[in-house]
């Protein structure tokens, strides 16, 4: 019974995000409902009533609390606390429009004068749902008082790399995989960066640090939605280009971890073994592309097919990658010059500027390479810099027009702060060099 209500949690969350992203009348909206209902009556079916409760920030049922889905669920969580519902009974009787209705309700509520919100429901046609309201504020957390709930971005960050490891691994194992927890923790980092997209960057930046193989996996899917987004794409395709992000390395994995963790550069054999990955990596996700879709195959078969068409794979018919492929390639290559291997040290970032500067025309398409930098800047957030007066600072948010010019918090030796705009100051004080925070700035780590 408890896979059942953790399915049936699932797909209500699930269900709960469909509506937001695409409203109550998209077909993919209905198909989560159908899936809902499902869960549901497999779980009535022995019980005549069904109570979900929200504790602080956790969902309990059936006495148990569900700690791994109540941080997937911490923004729906958010919706439910900000019109103090603490209780959700779903009754034998329940119907499927009945759950349409719900979910619409909950992710688009407005309060109405003279009526709680079980009234609201009522008069909606919900008769086999009930929700019971908190008694006052003091029951529940006030971070949820906000019409927007603001998950711990580091908490977030943290339990998808651990859920996407675990999901890699069963790649790896050819298991099933949880394709809906993926998808929801996907949705809720894209949530994360509308709202806090530079606490979020700066964790994939400090991340980078991080000796899990995985982040970096992780890192590529942020940024892909992040630029995405930035290009004005809408938060379907941001999310789908998110999820290619995430497996886009996925053949490299299956390649011998012996030769990946190498302590000297590849020979030329193992770097032919190695460039295999993207055919291998586009084989192994086409066996899972009624769940995840085609674009994942796409872009694993093609971040490394270059601009020129000069990488790899060689195809006999000449055609520019998918705008995906492109968007994926420039993240895949600006967080590994990023991170630290076993057969080099990570580039400071204005050497990564130079390095795929040089690339431009020809890896890279160049107008998107512009843009990725124009939006990132030369220095990203939450990188320790050196200014040209000997003074430490952490930069804190980039200038699209001048993106060697961010916005720098200026630490002196007392641990003041003092925010500094560069471009205001006409290079009279600009940034002189990076200090690697796990390294010569590992004092000032704490200013992140």
């Amino acid at each position: 019974m408890t896979k059942n209500i953790e399915k049936f949690l699932k797909d209500l969350i699930y269900s709960l995000q469909m509506a937001k992203l695409y409203g109550v009348m998209h077909l993919k909206f209905d198909a989560s409902v159908d899936t809902l209902y499902n869960s549901l009556q497999d779980i009535l079916k022995e019980k005549g009533e069904l109570v979900v409760g929200i504790v602080g920030e956790e969902l309990i049922c059936e006495n148990e609390i569900f700690y791994d889905l109540s941080t997937i669920a911490k923004p729906i969580i958010g919706y439910f606390a900000g019109i103090k519902i603490a209780r959700i009974s779903f009754l034998g009787a329940v119907e499927k429009d009945e759950l349409r209705k719900f979910s619409g309700f909950i992710v688009f509520y407005k309060e109405e004068q003279g009526k709680s919100p079980q009234e609201q429901l009522e008069s909606i046609g919900i008769i086999n749902i009930l929700i019971g309201s908190m008694e006052s504020a003091d029951d529940y957390s006030s971070s949820a008082e906000s019409e927007e709930y603001e998950t711990d971005n580091t908490l977030l960050y943290d339990y998808a790399l651990n859920k996407i490891s675990e999901e890699v691994d069963n790649f790896m194992d050819n298991k099933e995989i949880d394709y809906l927890s993926i998808k929801l923790i996907i949705n809720n980092v894209l949530n994360s960066l509308v709202k806090n997209y530079q606490e979020l960057l700066k964790l994939a930046t400090i991340k980078r640090y991080d000796s899990q193989t995985y982040s970096h996996l992780l890192n590529v899917s942020i940024l892909s939605m992040y630029f995405a987004s930035k290009l004005g794409l809408p938060q379907e395709d941001s999310m789908s280009i998110g999820i290619a992000g995430l497996f886009h390395d996925i053949g490299k994995l299956y390649i011998s971890r012996k030769i990946m963790n190498e302590h000297v550069k590849l020979t030329d054999e193992e770097f032919n073994i190695m460039k295999s990955h993207v055919v291998l990596g586009a084989e192994i996700l086409l066996k899972y592309v009624d769940k995840i879709g085609v674009l994942p195959v796409v872009v694993a078969f093609e971040h490394h097919i270059k601009y020129d068409l000069k990488g790899y794979p060689k195809s006999p018919v000449a055609r520019k990658a998918n705008f995906a492929s492109s968007i994926v390639s420039i993240c895949d290559v600006y967080d590994a010059l990023s991170q630290k291997r076993s057969y080099k040290d990570d580039y400071a970032p204005n050497m990564i500027y130079t390095i795929m500067s040089k690339d431009r025309g020809s890896v890279f398409e160049p107008r998107l390479l512009d843009f990725f930098f124009k939006i990132m800047g030369v220095w990203p957030i939450g990188t320790i810099v050196v200014l040209t007066d000997n003074s430490v600072a952490v930069v804190r948010q980039e200038d699209e027009d001048a993106i060697f010019s961010p916005k720098v918090e200026v630490i002196n030796s007392a641990g003041k702060r003092n925010m500094v705009e560069l471009i205001n100051l006409k290079g009279q004080i600009a940034i002189e060099h990076y200090l690697n925070p796990f390294k010569e700035g590992k004092e000032y780590l704490k200013y992140i």
